[in-house]
């Protein structure tokens, strides 16, 4: 039998509103960071902690061209 994982909305909800809390993108929302720094910071310095995961998972993202599942959940401004 096949499962069929599902985002959890919950998660998807706080991964959207978080936003970088240092450097040269503070303030900005994780998922509106760019590309090429995500995966810097990944390869290079990924913080520990709450923080570190979510960044791997706006990775993981990222990379699958997957932003549009955080779209819904992004406050407008």
């Amino acid at each position: 039998m096949s499962e069929t994982l599902q985002p959890d909305p919950q998660a998807l909800r706080k991964l959207a509103v978080t936003r970088m809390p240092f450097g040269k993108y503070a303030g900005r929302y994780l998922v509106d960071l760019p590309e090429p720094y995500v995966v810097w910071l990944v390869a290079n310095q990924l913080p520990q902690g709450l923080l570190g995961r979510q960044l791997l998972e706006i990775y993981e993202i990222k990379v699958n061209g997957l932003e549009a599942l955080l779209q819904p959940f992004i406050p407008k401004s």
